[in-house]
């Protein structure tokens, strides 16, 4: 076999070398999101009849918000009494990208007995307001930029991580990695943020 021939056949092994680690880095899911599908408007309006706390979280759909460990701390403080499902995520994150579907119907569907956060990490705000502008959400995300607020929560290694309080603003649980189903979400909710015997 040629050179040239070599050079083509070790090429297109590295191309596929690639694509499989991209494929399990990403948690072996394969499976592409599909934008525009989820209707915030509509989920939002739902969520408007939440308690008071949780419908002024739903009041601002997608809205990313500057936050500091302080901020952060009060804005538990403000939904204590309720659960809180806060997720990290970044828009350059490929796995976060194959997760924002089970995040949209969850958080629509558990919306009224649970709070539900976003907090965007490691990311600038251009690109992350294209990515909610794709992928809506009907509950703001507070901006971590420097990771600071991650930092101090012990989950800022990981893209992306979803921590668990109870009503009691008590952390539960903190689960590494995207949630690759709706089942999968709703089980940890009732488990760690809602206290529900499975």
């Amino acid at each position: 076999m040629s050179r040239r021939a070599w050079f083509w056949v070790l090429g297109g092994g590295v191309v596929i070398a690639i694509v499989v680690v991209g494929i399990l880095q990403s948690g072996g899911s394969t499976r592409a999101p599909v934008a525009g599908k989820f209707d915030v408007t509509a989920a939002t309006r739902t969520l408007a009849a939440a308690p008071a706390p949780l419908a002024a979280l739903y009041a601002q759909p997608s809205k990313l918000i500057p936050a500091t460990k302080k901020s952060y701390s009060e804005q538990l403080a403000a939904l204590r009494g309720h659960p809180v499902v806060v997720n990290k995520w970044a828009s350059w994150c490929a796995p976060c990208r194959g997760e924002f579907p089970v995040l949209q119907s969850t958080s629509a569907r558990y919306g009224k007995q649970v709070a539900f956060l976003g907090l965007d990490s490691q990311d600038n705000d251009a690109d992350a307001s294209k990515f909610l502008a794709r992928f809506p959400v009907p509950y703001p995300s507070l901006v971590d930029r420097n990771s600071r607020i991650a930092q101090d929560l012990g989950i800022a290694k990981f893209f992306p991580t979803t921590v668990f309080y109870d009503a009691r603003g008590k952390q539960q649980y903190v689960h590494d990695g995207p949630y690759t189903s709706d089942d999968g979400f709703a089980a940890d909710i009732k488990r760690y943020a809602l206290g529900q015997q499975q």
